[in-house]
């Protein structure tokens, strides 16, 4: 069980333009929300998303790979950066990177992502339009716990968008993003709140 902390310290990871990360920071303004974003984390320069933080006056780092001779010195680097913040949480809020065995040991049991799909329908990095390609009539975003597959970890929760007989991936793409949006601030509050416990592929949260 991870019990609830007064206010929760969030890292959040990202490799773009930070819409997700802008969610979190507004919903963050209110105390009773239960979390604080202490640092964003990033796998390049000169993006919004790291604007973002700055304008919110959130600590930020960069950790590229092609700084480190091989993926695993990366993975080490990036635990680090990130165990120096001390999170209850690190959430990875469109980043493109996938962590190694080290992050996974250190955070993986609090390690959120949120995807594209219903999962475990359409993962990888094409998930609407693979939805949209299949003919579905309904989609959605999963937020889950990463584990060491390709979007293969615990759900903790679900929420479906319909696919309408004109849509196109764009289209479809941004409306999921809206559903995901909020239901990672919901959930994310919810989780830092209450606490959660994983059993198996069960997430639990009281």
């Amino acid at each position: 069980m991870t019990e609830p902390a007064s206010v929760a310290r969030i890292v959040v990871l990202i490799s773009g333009s930070g819409s997700n990360l802008q969610a979190l920071l507004d919903a963050a303004v209110d105390p009773a929300y239960g979390a604080q974003v202490v640092a964003v984390g990033a796998d390049r320069d000169g993006i919004a998303g790291l604007d973002r933080a700055d304008a919110a006056g959130v600590p930020t780092f960069v950790e590229r790979v092609r700084d480190h001779d091989t993926r695993e010195d990366w993975d080490r680097a990036l635990t680090a950066h990130v165990a120096k913040h001390q999170p209850d949480l690190v959430i990875s809020a469109g980043f493109l990177k996938l962590v190694g065995p080290h992050f996974l040991a250190a955070f993986g049991d609090r390690y959120l992502n949120t995807h594209n799909t219903l999962l475990p329908a359409f993962p990888g990095i094409h998930g609407p339009r693979d939805a949209l390609a299949y003919g579905v009539k309904l989609t959605g975003a999963t937020l889950f716990f990463v584990d060491a597959g390709m979007d293969t970890g615990p759900i903790v929760a679900q929420v479906a968008v319909p696919v309408l007989d004109d849509d196109d991936v764009d289209a479809l793409t941004e409306r999921i993003k809206e559903a995901e949006r909020r239901q990672l601030v919901e959930q994310v509050g919810r989780l830092v709140r209450e606490g959660w416990t994983i059993t198996g592929r069960k997430v639990t949260v009281p």
